[in-house]
């Protein structure tokens, strides 16, 4: 019985090849958006965070408590060996380095400005920042030369300065509130597509910053890397508890950027307020389908209710065109869906220089395809045609044979 069901389905929508086509692949069309944009979400995201970690911020912080709020350079991470050697023997993280953080003056002979002046170690910064990728005149601290510094593009056009150009970096010492002042040489020009990296802040190594600011070998960040980035987004790591002694504070980066976190809460959510809008678009197109199939039929249905069909019989043939229908759509939408999210995460789309929340797109968006998006969507699909074919299916069903016969002459 349920094999010569089918069967009748798929004779009965390809009836009218065109009407069945046209209406399978407008549906297909929907589940093919719908995939796209779940990929393209996927990947924007996945592009914002690890824009925003891996240029300079890392995947989780170390600081003094109180030190982001009040940037006080006397503020430094207590217990540094401990912390150091405990991070060391940790099996999760895969880098870190250490860091000096002050706010500053750097003056050139033809203007000046105010920067934060970040000491670094620069053969591990290169784990935690793309900066040593980013530089577009001279080097990344090559060398020894204590006095080397390296700014980005926008500051150097605004000092008026280039390579080789001596500069004047001016900081208050932690403890004294002295002034301190050191002449440094350019060494690296960088340039990022994010305006404040680009003109607000300088780099020096981790050694002349401490001296600068008389803080001994203290510091006052420890930037983190774990070997896979979906530990950072996981509130009940024991990591954030064990390292979050001694009065310092270990944070995450969906902490650290918490603007960014809840935007990306609020794609999941655009992302189902579109899928239920594209199906309720379908549910329509079903809808109507199914009615004009009906309406062309009408002698039929009453011949079969007038012999002695019953209307739970009725109901199961509108109900397996349904079906039959959905399937086309799928499989149509599917073959749209792929090829629309290959072709556009080969092709890419260009975003760079957008600034969202905070982060500046630097590289070209490109949507990733999940097997969940080839699985789930089409499940849902399938659902909602049913449900929208029991309109339908139960006018079939309440159908007086007589009338039917009647209406369809």
């Amino acid at each position: 019985m349920w094999w010569i069901l089918i069967k009748l389905a798929w004779r009965n929508i390809f009836r009218n090849k065109r009407r069945t086509i046209i209406a399978a692949t407008a549906i297909g069309i929907g589940l093919a958006a719908l995939i796209f944009v779940d990929a393209l979400m996927i990947g924007m995201t996945e592009n914002m965070v690890r824009t925003a970690t891996a240029s300079f911020l890392g995947d989780a912080q170390i600081h003094r408590e109180g030190f982001r709020d009040a940037q006080e350079v006397s503020l430094t991470i207590q217990a540094l060996d401990e912390v150091t050697e405990s991070l060391t023997k940790d099996d999760i993280v895969e880098h870190f380095t250490q860091r000096t953080l002050s706010a500053g003056m750097i003056t050139s002979p033809a203007s000046v400005s105010a920067i934060i002046l970040v000491g670094v170690h620069p053969s591990t910064e290169k784990f935690l920042s793309q900066i040593d990728d980013a530089i577009t005149e001279g080097a990344y601290f090559e060398g020894d030369n204590s006095r080397d510094i390296v700014i980005g593009a926008k500051l150097a056009e605004i000092l008026e300065i280039g390579l080789g150009d001596r500069v004047v970096v001016t900081v208050a010492q932690a403890e004294s509130g002295d002034l301190s002042q050191e002449m440094f040489r350019i060494a690296g020009i960088y340039h990022f597509v994010g305006e404040e990296m680009n003109s607000g802040m300088a780099f020096v190594r981790i050694e002349k910053a401490q001296e600068m600011l008389a803080i001994g070998s203290s510091v006052h960040e420890i930037a983190i890397k774990f070997i896979s980035p979906t530990y950072a987004q996981d509130p009940a790591l024991p990591f954030w508890e064990t390292h979050s002694q001694h009065g310092n504070e270990v944070l995450s980066w969906t902490e650290l950027m918490s603007q960014l976190t809840a935007i990306l809460e609020m794609t999941k959510y655009s992302k189902y307020i579109m899928g239920v809008i594209l199906f309720g678009v379908v549910v329509f197109g079903i809808i109507n389908t199914l009615f004009m199939s009906l309406y062309e039929r009408m002698f039929e249905f009453g011949v079969l209710r007038a012999v002695g069909t019953r209307p739970f019989g009725m109901a199961r043939v509108i109900l397996f065109e349904a079906g039959a229908l959905a399937i086309v759509s799928i499989g149509l939408g599917l073959i749209l869906g792929f090829v629309l999210t290959a072709v556009f995460a080969h092709v890419g789309i260009d975003y760079t220089g957008v600034e969202m929340t905070g982060v500046t797109i630097q590289e070209f968006i490109r949507p990733i395809m999940k097997v969940e998006q080839f699985i789930f969507y089409p499940i849902w699909l399938f659902i909602f045609t049913i449900i929208a074919g029991l309109y339908p299916a139960r006018y079939a069903a309440k159908m007086s044979p007589a009338a039917a016969m009647r209406r369809s002459f």
